[in-house]
């Protein structure tokens, strides 16, 4: 009985020291990846995590499929990404919303951002464009601020749900314009896009990601971007502040989060590749015809990001007289 017993212990420190040299061999990953986007099919996360999935599919050698879990302005995905194994084969999109600002909008988020979750590394940042459907008798913001104020009431808007960006940006605005609009949220901003193109809104604060390629086919008037300089992509559209808008918004950022526990050198792994295929002159093209900057940072730098931008997110959604849920 004793040999068994050594054998066994044998056995066990065996395989531990297999899987350690199996890792410092870069042998991960064998299988497959899930890659959950806690927004809807055609938003930012969507987009990007299809892009940056691609790219990292083919540096690692295994599929990486795309999981769409929409609601509660990210929420939803992000609980369910929480729950999952932290084995390195289940990551999640995070976003500065989901992972930053829900935290002072919902009562109940059924995940803790800060401690469950692994993070990898920064992913991109970006602004907002604000745009109005064509019927829309606005060409600039000015134009804007003088058919609201002319139609009180009478003119809507469309987010990705409460507290999102679009929201909360939507709510300054009109406290600095005085003006009065209707917000219709949906379950994502690519939703909310369609709608609008389709002329069931009238003007959103929208991600960049959706909104570009509708604005270079003519399907979306661009009024200005929320950035404090022009961006490449639109050199054409304005910036709030040349508009005479003060507005002050935050940028949207996006993260590389797996479920917390997740061994270090899966994280090491993640984070080179990933660093990589942000490298990658496609990648770059790509995401800056999106609007969005890349961004590589050490797993700390998410967190010290998170930390710093949550309690501003706060100040302005109670400057903005948004409510928790």
């Amino acid at each position: 009985m004793i040999m068994t017993g050594f054998m066994r212990c044998s056995l066990i420190v065996w395989a531990v020291l297999a899987a350690s040299a199996a890792f410092a061999q870069g042998t991960y990953p064998v299988k497959p990846i899930k890659f959950v986007a806690p927004f809807p099919p055609g938003g930012s996360s969507d987009v990007l995590g299809r892009l940056l999935g691609q790219k990292l599919a083919e540096t690692l050698g295994q599929p990486v499929t795309i999981e769409n879990r929409g609601g509660a302005g990210g929420n939803i995905g992000s609980e369910y990404a929480s729950k999952l194994p932290p084995d390195g084969y289940s990551w999640l999109l995070g976003s500065s919303p989901a992972l930053a600002t829900n935290v002072h909008l919902y009562k109940r988020m059924g995940f803790d951002p800060f401690n469950d979750f692994t993070p990898i590394s920064m992913i991109g940042v970006s602004g907002s464009v604000l745009v109005v459907h064509p019927s829309v008798p606005a060409n600039s913001v000015r134009d804007l601020i003088a058919l609201a104020k002319a139609q009180p009431g009478k003119l809507n808007y469309g987010s990705g749900g409460i507290g999102t960006p679009a929201h909360v940006i939507t709510e300054s605005f009109k406290t600095v314009a005085g003006v009065d609009m209707v917000h219709v949220p949906y379950k994502g901003t690519g939703v909310a896009v369609t709608d609008l193109v389709a002329g069931q809104l009238n003007v959103i604060f929208s991600d960049m990601v959706p909104t570009i390629p509708q604005i270079k086919a003519g399907k979306l008037r661009p009024l200005a971007v929320t950035l404090a300089q022009r961006l490449p992509v639109l050199p054409d559209v304005p910036t709030l502040a040349e508009a005479g808008v003060n507005v002050k918004v935050g940028e949207t950022w996006w993260a590389l989060m797996l479920p917390k526990g997740a061994p270090p050198a899966i994280v090491e792994k993640l984070n080179g590749e990933l660093g990589r295929v942000l490298r990658m002159p496609e990648v770059i093209e790509r995401m800056a015809a999106l609007g969005v900057a890349p961004h590589h940072s050490t797993p700390q730098a998410v967190i010290e990001r998170m930390q710093r931008d949550s309690p501003e997110f706060g100040r302005v959604l109670k400057a903005a007289g948004v409510q928790p849920e």
